[in-house]
This record gives C-alpha cells, sequence and structure tokens, in this order.
C-alpha cells in the first residue's frame, strides 16, 4: 500500500470551475469515507481474513490501513476498491516503531487512539499541518481514564501525540461533551479490550456506524435512546470479533456535491446511485428537500449492512430555511456545501448551531463565510449560526476562494462556480485527493467545466 506522506507538497495547485450547462448522466459517488476507516480497523481486530468491496481509496482511508499494516495486519489491494485484510486479533497488536502519519485524516487519527489505547502498544500519532491544529483531548481523556497514559503532546493536546495504549482498559461510563462519533467511537474501540461493560451516552445521537459494525462482526453492543434526542450505548468486552465481508456504500458526504450541483445548475437531470440513506447521515437530504429540491428516492435496499438507494437529481428553485442545531450531527461535514446551495435560493437560510465546524479541517465556520464574500455573496455569522441570503438563482462568482487546506471547502466552491455568473477558483484542489480523489473526473463525467 504506498499514500503519499509528505505534509506539505513544494506548490499549490489552483482550480477554476465555470458556468456550465446542464449536467446529465449516472454516478456512483466514492465509497463511503467513515466505512471505509472503520472496515479497515475491524479487519485489524478480526483474527482472518476481511474481504472488502468498495472501499474509498482517499488519502485519509490509506493512511488508515497503512496504520493497520504498522500495527501487524496483513494489508492487500487485490483491484479497485477491493481489499483484503488479514487481522491481528484483540488484545495482540504488534506496537510499531515508526510515527502513525496520519497525514489530513481526523478521523482515522482518532479511532486509532482508541485501539491502541486499548490494546496496550505505544505509538506515537502525528499528520500535516491542519490536523496538527485540531483538538485531540476530548479523545484522550476518556482513554486516560480507562488507564492509557499520554507520555507526550503538543500545546492543547494536539499532534504529535505519544500515546501509551493499556492492557487491560477499564470499563467506563462516559457522557461525550459534545455529538462525535469520533470519541464514541474511540471509546467502544478501546473498550473491545475490556474485561467489562463500557458504557457511552450522548445527549444528541451521532453516527452510529461503529456501532452497526462491531455487531456485524460479533461484538455485544446495544443502543437505546436516551431522552429526547440521545443514546445509550453499551458494549460487552472481549468479544471475539469474527472477519465479514463488507460492502461500502457510496459516501452521502461526497454525493453531496453531484447532488448540490445538479440542483443549481440550470436544466440538469442526473442520477446518484447506491447512496448510504442511513438517517444518521441524511440531514442535507432532509433540509434539500425541504428546501423545495426535486429529489426523487428509487431502489431502496440494503448494501454491507447500511440502507442505500439511487436518487434522481434535477435542477429545482430553492428557497431558504431554517435549518435546526439539532440536524447538525447528521450532516456536519455537508455545512460548506449547503451554504453553496442556499447562496441560489430565494430568501434567507439560517444555519444553526455549528461549533463543531470551528475544529473541522479548517474553521470551516470562517472559511465558508469568507468564501461567499469572495464570490459576492452576503453571509454573517451570529455565535455560532451561520446565515445565507440567497439571490433567487443568481451568484455573481468571480472569485478567488482560500480552501485552507480544506478539501470540502474546495469542492463546495467549485459547485458553485458551476452554475454562478462568473468563474470561481479554489487556491488549491490537492487535498481533494484525501476524501474524494474521483472528484473532477465523476464531475465532468455529467458535463462540468473546469480549468
Amino acid at each position: 500500500m504506498q499514500v503519499n506522506t509528505a505534509h506539505a507538497p513544494e506548490r499549490a495547485v489552483s482550480l477554476s470551475a465555470r458556468r456550465s450547462g446542464p449536467l446529465t448522466g449516472r454516478v456512483r459517488p466514492p465509497g463511503d469515507k467513515s466505512i471505509s476507516h472503520r472496515a479497515f480497523i475491524l479487519g485489524l481486530l478480526s483474527v482472518g481474513e476481511t474481504r472488502i468491496e468498495g472501499l474509498l481509496e482517499g488519502d485519509d482511508v490509506l493512511r488508515t490501513g497503512a496504520a493497520c499494516r504498522a500495527l501487524g495486519a496483513a494489508v492487500e489491494r487485490l483491484g479497485e476498491g477491493r481489499w483484503r485484510v488479514r487481522g491481528r486479533g484483540i488484545g495482540a497488536l504488534r506496537a510499531s516503531a515508526e510515527t502513525l502519519d496520519f497525514g489530513n485524516a481526523g478521523t482515522g487519527t482518532r479511532l486509532m487512539m482508541g485501539v491502541t489505547g486499548g490494546n496496550g502498544v505505544l505509538a506515537r500519532f502525528d499528520g500535516d499541518a491542519s490536523l496538527r491544529k485540531r483538538p485531540m483531548r476530548r479523545i484522550l481523556d476518556p482513554l486516560i481514564q480507562m488507564g492509557a497514559e499520554v507520555r507526550a503532546q503538543a500545546d492543547g493536546g494536539r499532534c504529535p501525540v505519544l500515546l501509551q495504549g493499556t492492557h487491560e482498559p477499564a470499563p467506563i461510563e462516559y457522557r461525550t461533551p459534545v455529538a462525535s462519533a469520533q470519541i464514541k467511537s474511540a471509546i467502544l474501540l478501546a473498550a473491545l479490550n475490556s474485561p467489562g461493560q463500557t458504557i457511552v451516552i450522548e445527549t444528541e445521537a451521532s453516527r452510529d456506524h461503529t456501532e452497526k459494525m462491531l455487531a456485524y462482526f460479533g461484538a455485544e453492543v446495544a443502543s437505546v435512546p436516551e431522552r429526547e434526542s440521545g443514546r445509550r450505548i453499551s458494549l460487552k468486552g472481549r468479544p471475539e470479533l469474527q472477519p465479514a465481508p463488507i460492502v461500502v456504500p457510496a459516501d452521502p458526504s461526497s454525493a453531496a456535491f453531484p447532488l448540490v450541483a445538479a440542483l443549481i445548475v440550470p436544466g440538469s437531470d442526473i442520477v446518484i446511485e447506491g447512496m448510504m440513506m442511513n438517517p444518521l447521515r441524511t440531514g442535507l437530504l432532509t433540509t434539500l428537500q425541504e428546501m423545495g429540491a426535486r429529489i426523487e428516492v428509487l431502489d431502496c435496499r440494503s448494501e454491507g449492512g447500511e440502507d442505500v438507494a439511487d436518487l434522481r437529481v434535477r435542477a429545482s428553485e430553492l428557497k431558504g430555511v431554517d435549518v435546526p442545531a439539532g440536524r447538525a450531527p447528521s450532516m456536519i461535514d455537508e455545512y460548506p456545501v449547503l451554504a453553496v446551495a442556499a447562496s441560489f435560493a430565494r430568501g434567507e437560510t439560517r444555519m444553526r448551531g455549528l461549533a463543531e465546524l470551528r475544529v473541522k479541517e479548517s474553521d470551516r465556520l470562517a472559511a465558508v463565510a469568507a468564501g461567499l464574500a469572495t464570490t459576492g455573496v452576503a453571509s454573517t455569522i451570529e455565535g455560532d449560526d451561520l446565515i445565507v441570503s440567497g439571490s433567487a438563482g443568481r451568484a455573481p462568482g468571480n472569485g478567488f476562494v482560500a480552501t485552507h487546506l480544506d478539501h470540502r471547502i474546495a469542492m463546495s466552491f467549485l459547485v458553485m462556480g458551476l452554475a454562478a455568473e462568473r468563474a470561481v477558483a479554489v487556491d488549491d484542489e490537492r487535498m481533494i485527493e484525501t476524501s474524494f480523489p474521483t472528484f473532477r473526473a465523476l464531475m465532468t463525467s455529467l458535463g462540468a467545466q473546469f480549468a
């Protein structure tokens, strides 16, 4: 397996998108990033062979695969999107003499901290300049409660981090401070090697892919409602995980880009195939339908333990809406492209409760607002809310947007350029490789114009 281990390539590569004709055709976005990370990790923690189909072969996921190899798994690519993992099993990981370099992958870093923290190995975590800015204390604190030791860290609990895992993690009951699948997953992955039952309590339910995949591999995990919108997840430690084949569904966060593009480019009519329809991942779909988007859900089915469907998406006249804060966990990565859709809507769209956007690959809240200003779209930030004033199908464009090494900022404003009155450029396209390596080719196949 080869990944790009350079933290900062020498030169930025700008890219622009210009107003395109109608987008048409059928596409399948790349495999879901969240499922792909977890497929490698559960393969590592099982004894035997796990086969994966449709894996997202972006840089983020490949770094997780490389970390699994460094910890003792045999990780082999069999063909496009097809991989085989021969795992070590719970409590049997091999310590790596080399730094686990996750590049820009926050999910891989945080989940693997849980894995090593509960499996008694010493591991050094690091990444690129963007990853080094992202907070890790929220992950490290519960791991410390379970018995792991942080031997070194940068200011504020940031990478590089040297983490000594415990051979016998203590079972804990932990209430997450924010709705975060990464915190929950790190705890559950550490708890796999615990001699008792671990409980995670969420005030707001986050993505449940880890729970579903753990159950699919044979772990005893239960999830029940907690008060109005939370979940109480319990895991019995030291299961014997059984390898199982995984089919990775199309990533809703990646599907968001052709979806929004088809809504705002006049005359467009496309089909997005195999998109994951997990209700904890479809907040953007719900919001766009409230805005008046013409989206048909077709051929609902199950793939790899997750509900999927095809979507027919046609150009639509959108209207501004009020997006409740409680919806944020189900669409946290989609707010930048939603802001682009809101730019073309009639009236004002208010997106509430976006504090978590401030600690993504960039301060996405500030980066989105700056990008909108650059392209002539009026917006304001009030507390943790973003308010976008739409222009009823028209956006000026003609901007050069700073991406801050954030792949979703780059793709979102390139989507804007496909429908704006004048071209929109982003200062760097390189980081798109982390989550959507086929973005440009897929969009071009639909008729998108890039230069």
